[in-house]
């Protein structure tokens, strides 16, 4: 299997040809001492843990029986993405969250794409994450996924030549930013010489991107809707990048017992009394958003949510019943929606991907499975997949049960030989798998900052770069031309 290396041309290895995009900051890595390396790499970590960027551990219990913490590992060399690289990823990526934009629309109203013939209606209405509630709600702009993040990995075409790949859409709530936005400052604190030598485009204004795009849903035309972030609250693995987002913002951070609706409308709790809200970015999934009508045991939602919401009295970001279109077992239509809803041809590839509730697919999976990647279609955080060529024939019989016993639950695709990037880790530089996920804002416009959150899988030979299954992050810089 051909590997394609970030840094280096032939082979990942100090002293092979360096790209010409990473050239500069291969001559400064040349020059730094291995106990300078191991002292900043210290320094970033008492400064995230002191901080506190952290991530709960479900499942994970300490002495006390205590969920634990743990910082996510934070590397030291960034990956850098020349800027025409950036360019064409950046309209791939507007492209594909328009089109699915357009999907989850669609879904919700005429169901133009099923009556085409081009998505079965059961991939649709028998999906999990879709929520008849939603039928004919109309939402602000017709925008579903405000916030989406899209993940991109690249790997060796038969030439040898890096290419990308979309491995997944993440569009209910994709976390990861606050990492994006806090690796690109610890780097700027641990290395500022290497800002003045490299012109790489900044970060630092998402929040202000997140806060008008938040605004640009607002249903009412207020000169100044009140936003909150809603965070299922401080036990939540994501609840530092909740309380982050919330703090950069200069909004409220809410949980579902600070908020009340009055005849549909929605009002947060304060020392002054009522506040109305216009806008939820919401961090809690749709079954625990309204007791009333999702999940009647929830604590963590507002009863009478849902009522506001179809009456346009507030905004919710991501929209209820947006999962539909980032579930593994639709993400093979991607390319044809594109196609369907913009008439033009996808900018940026899926992986090939085999549904194996397709006799013909699920056949040719079980005959190849330790040779490809299985995930389930509602699974996340590298949770719920088999890496054939990682795992042992026990695993693969297990699976191959699992399979066999529920098809329609699970997807497969080739194993990827993910590209590589030099990594500090216990040994020295060594390389390691990475991946990345941009983070697209959609509202009156679709924008981005450039870059995105690179994730780094720490084990040798490792595939899986999830932070819950050990993977670490890194710093992402695009050179501005």
């Amino acid at each position: 299997m051909r590997q394609f290396d970030e840094m280096y041309i032939q082979e990942a290895a100090p002293g092979s040809p360096v790209r010409a995009h990473y050239q500069a900051y291969a001559h400064w890595l040349s020059g730094q001492s291995e106990a300078m390396m191991l002292a900043r790499r210290e320094e970033a970590e008492m400064i995230f843990r002191r901080v506190g960027i952290t991530f709960a551990v479900y499942g994970d219990k300490d002495e006390n029986g205590s969920g634990t913490e743990r910082l996510i590992p934070f590397d030291l060399i960034p990956r850098i993405i020349p800027a025409h690289e950036w360019q064409s990823m950046e309209r791939g990526l507007v492209q594909r969250v328009t089109a699915l934009n357009r999907f989850v629309h669609d879904v919700y109203h005429k169901q133009e794409i099923i009556h085409a013939g081009l998505v079965p209606a059961e991939q649709i209405t028998g999906n999990t994450q879709f929520r008849a509630e939603m039928m004919g709600i109309d939402v602000p702009h017709q925008i579903y996924s405000h916030i989406s993040g899209v993940d991109i990995v690249r790997a060796a075409n038969a030439q040898g030549e890096g290419e990308y790949y979309v491995l997944e859409d993440n569009l209910r709530v994709p976390s990861g930013v606050s990492y994006m936005l806090e690796d690109r400052k610890m780097m700027m604190r641990l290395f500022p010489e290497l800002f003045s030598r490299h012109r790489v485009a900044p970060v630092a204004h998402y929040p202000d991107l997140l806060l008008e795009t938040l605004r640009d849903c607002s249903p009412e035309a207020t000169a100044e809707p009140t936003v909150v972030v809603l965070t299922p609250g401080m036990y939540n693995s994501a609840y530092f990048e909740h309380a982050f987002l919330a703090q950069q913002m200069g909004v409220e951070l809410v949980e579902g017992q600070d908020l009340f609706v009055n005849d549909q409308f929605v009002y947060m709790r304060t020392t002054r009394g009522p506040k109305r809200v216009d806008v939820i970015y919401r961090r809690v999934d749709d079954d625990f958003l309204d007791p009333l009508v999702f999940r009647p045991q929830s604590t963590l939602g507002c009863p009478g949510l849902m009522d506001a919401y179809r009456a346009g009295h507030v905004a919710i970001c991501n929209a209820v019943g947006t999962g539909v279109a980032d579930d593994k077992s639709i993400y093979p239509y991607v390319p044809q929606m594109i196609e369907f809803y913009l008439g033009e041809k996808p900018i940026l590839k899926n992986v090939p991907t085999y549904m194996c509730r397709k006799p013909e697919d699920l056949q040719y999976t079980l005959a190849y499975l330790k040779d490809l990647v299985v995930k389930e279609v509602h699974g996340a955080g590298g949770y719920g997949m088999l890496v054939g060529p990682a795992s042992t024939q026990a695993q693969i019989e297990n699976f191959r049960a699992a399979l066999v016993a529920n098809p329609a639950s699970y997807i497969a695709q080739p194993t990827l030989s993910l590209s590589s990037c030099p990594t500090y880790v216990q040994s020295g530089v060594a390389p390691r798998h990475i991946d990345l996920r941009p983070f697209v804002l959609s509202g009156r416009t679709v924008q981005m900052v450039p870059g995105g959150l690179t994730r780094v899988a720490l084990k040798e030979g490792s595939l899986v770069v999830n932070s819950s299954q050990g993977g670490g992050t890194k710093d992402t810089w695009i050179l501005q031309a």
